[in-house]
């Protein structure tokens, strides 16, 4: 559809004021269609009362008739089939010139027809005219175009939405310890800007003075406000919350993490769609039913069965107009523009419509383990007591207080553990195997097994033997040389990963998991969130090979990996998704990215994939099947049970059939 096409393409890009003038655009339209349908209301009302037929229906006789009165009929006719049917006709004249009639042609048709029967009829024609049934015709399909276009231009906001986030200004300060009010698009690599409470970040960039918490919810779906502090990372768009903070702009413009988003969501709302084409297909052979439908009526009722050429044309002229493909055109496209949408405000960026779709097929999810169900950091997992005098409270602060000072991850990992650690005097790392220190008068060894052993302490307690058995990294608290304790770390498994493994199942999607660590490890998380299978051990080079192997079996696969290491296999996989967006590799290798990071909204996607695939079906269904009854009824099947429908309820009945197309897909939603 000619309008529709347009409307979409005024998404063009990030650039400043394109979200705008994509929106000016819809609004545009939107008035134009309310402008047309108000003045050709107001000159139907005399069309009407000037109508013999109208005034027969209501009994008026001939009061309202005078001398000449068909020539006014016949002005103001004129001027709503110009005016109003102006839409029409010049989407007629573009069907025409790109050689694929659709709505536009069987509107237009049908008006035209009508307009020039009914003209020849007021110069001497034998006949009866209906300009009542070319106005109300006419009406109706500007008020359907009009309640259509306010839908597409609801259903396709996502873009302004996302553009508005980012401020207008940004405070720079200069080299003279001043700050100076400038354009977003004057910023440069380097410059700090001052972020005040309450105002959004500028651009992308790193914190280098200051701490806040930063509300990310927009861009990332996430609704707790993040911790910022010196050295982390800030999204332009985001909204600051109570300190003042100092940035250093890292990327400007197009590298822009927002405008990735917008550019990803853009090319989501344009990319082709597989099930389009079947309703494509469907909207052409459907006007080419109508065209050749209302010229079979035309010959059938004027010459076969006799009826008056006024009857048959207005038989020809209800096909053309009830036949119109106009719901078939926007089944698809809303349903696009909507779901595109709803995953943008969740955190769900889709590069590869295809792939979206294909997600409602999935039977198995190969996931990566460090940074898709891990957090890809040490956590402590289990807290050992071998001295009775001690809670593991105790062991803790001791161990985290030494571990504080040291820059080991395993370290960092124990150091954690406590809000505040303990003071520590004397430190001192022992060279590959810990660290010791004194604690509150006490002496403080946080070491490995293979220390302890050298000491000729003897580590015979059965738990610690489960805990190796499951790959996890076991270093032992000694106080004053005494065996006090034990700590065991592993890669911290992500709170939601649970759920999402038993959201897939849920769903009878078999969940894999796929990694180059240990198979201790990994049997160990496969175990604690419930996987189906496990591949360990894997090489980077070998990963795509195990996606293949898995696709082998008969099974449709997406891979879930963080886009770097896993692109091969991403690449490899019927849908690739990638964890963590803003990253290159995963921006270019993924069909879906996941902003939060959140494994649980793998099953989101495939929710929305299988409810998106079901409004299209649902939508199709209604546009194409409404015809199977509407069409024939249009043509006069049912004459000589007294039910024969004019152009004008065709229109009534054809825009209803596009109003509740529009409202179908705007009621889609993720199923919780």
């Amino acid at each position: 559809m000619e309008h529709a096409r347009r409307g979409h393409g005024g998404h063009e890009g990030h650039k400043p004021g394109h979200g705008e003038m994509g929106h000016d655009h819809h609004a545009m339209m939107v008035a134009d269609f309310r402008r047309r349908f108000w003045v050709s209301l107001v000159l139907s009302v005399p069309v009407l009362l000037f109508s013999p037929a109208i005034q027969a229906f209501l009994r008026l006789g001939d009061s309202l008739r005078f001398a000449g009165d068909g020539l006014v009929v016949f002005a103001l006719s004129t001027v709503v089939y110009f005016y109003g049917g102006w839409p029409f006709l010049k989407g007629f004249v573009s069907e025409v010139k790109s050689r694929r009639p659709g709505m536009m042609t069987l509107i237009s048709v049908a008006i035209t027809t009508a307009y020039v029967y009914s003209a020849a009829v007021v110069f001497g024609l034998d006949g009866m005219p209906f300009f009542w049934e070319l106005v109300t015709l006419i009406d109706v399909m500007l008020v359907g175009h009009w309640i259509e276009m306010k839908s597409v231009m609801g259903a396709s906001k996502a873009l302004e939405e996302l553009a508005r986030l980012m401020p207008s200004e940004a405070h720079k300060l200069m080299p003279d310890g001043t700050v100076q009010d400038i354009p977003l698009d004057q910023l440069q690599h380097g410059d700090r800007v001052l972020v005040k409470p309450t105002e959004k970040v500028p651009a992308d960039g790193a914190v280098v003075d200051g701490q806040t918490s930063v509300n990310e919810s927009m861009l990332t779906g996430e609704s707790v406000p993040v911790s910022k502090k010196e050295g982390s990372a800030v999204i332009g768009g985001s909204i600051n919350g109570e300190g003042a903070i100092t940035v250093e702009v890292q990327k400007t413009g197009a590298e822009s993490f927002l405008s990735q988003v917008i550019d990803l969501v853009r090319e989501a709302q344009e990319s082709k769609s597989k099930t389009q084409d079947l309703a494509n297909r469907a909207a052409l052979w459907l006007t080419v039913v109508a065209l050749g439908g209302g010229a079979l009526t035309l010959f059938v009722w004027s010459l076969v069965m006799g009826q008056s050429f006024a009857f048959a044309i207005e038989r020809t002229v209800t096909v053309m107009v009830i036949a119109c493909p106009h719901a078939l055109g926007l089944a698809i496209p809303l349903v696009v523009a909507v779901s595109t949408a709803i995953s943008a405000r969740n955190g769900l960026l889709i590069r590869d419509r295809t792939a979206f779709e294909a997600a409602r097929n999935l039977q198995a999810v190969i996931f990566d383990k460090t940074g898709t169900l891990t957090e890809g950091r040490f956590g402590i997992t289990d807290t050992l007591v071998f001295d009775e005098s001690l809670t593991e409270a105790a062991v803790l602060r001791f161990a985290a207080a030494v571990e504080a000072l040291s820059e080991h991850p395993i370290a960092q990992g124990v150091a954690t553990a406590v809000e505040r650690p303990l003071p520590v005097e004397d430190f001192r790392a022992i060279p590959g195997k810990g660290v010791e220190g004194t604690v509150e008068g006490r002496f403080v060894q946080v070491v490995s097994p293979g220390y302890v052993r050298a000491q000729g302490i003897a580590i015979d307690d059965p738990r610690y033997e489960t805990l190796s058995a499951q790959g996890k990294t076991v270093v032992f608290v000694l106080l004053d040389g005494q065996l006090a304790g034990a700590v065991a770390l592993a890669d911290v498994i992500r709170p939601e990963a649970r759920g999402a493994i038993a959201d897939l199942k849920a769903m009878g999607i078999q969940t894999m998991m796929l990694t180059g660590d240990n198979r201790k490890v990994a049997a160990w998380v496969a175990e604690e969130i419930g996987l189906d299978d496990v591949f360990a051990e894997v090489l980077p080079n070998e990963k795509s090979d195990k996606v293949k192997e898995v696709q082998a079996s008969g099974l449709a696969v997406a891979m879930t990996g963080d886009g770097v290491n896993d692109a091969p296999a991403l690449a490899q996989a019927d849908v690739g998704i990638a964890i963590g967006a803003g990253t290159d590799v995963a921006v270019e290798t993924a069909d879906i990215i996941l902003v939060r990071s959140n494994p649980q909204d793998v099953a989101t996607i495939v929710k929305l994939s299988r409810a998106t695939y079901r409004k299209m079906i649902q939508n199709l269904w209604w546009a194409a099947g409404y015809n199977i009854v509407a069409i024939p009824l249009a043509a006069g099947v049912l004459y000589s049970a007294g039910i024969v429908l004019g152009p004008a309820m065709g229109a009534v009945f054809m825009s209803a059939s596009t109003v509740i197309v529009a409202v179908n897909a705007r009621l889609l939603k993720i199923e919780r």
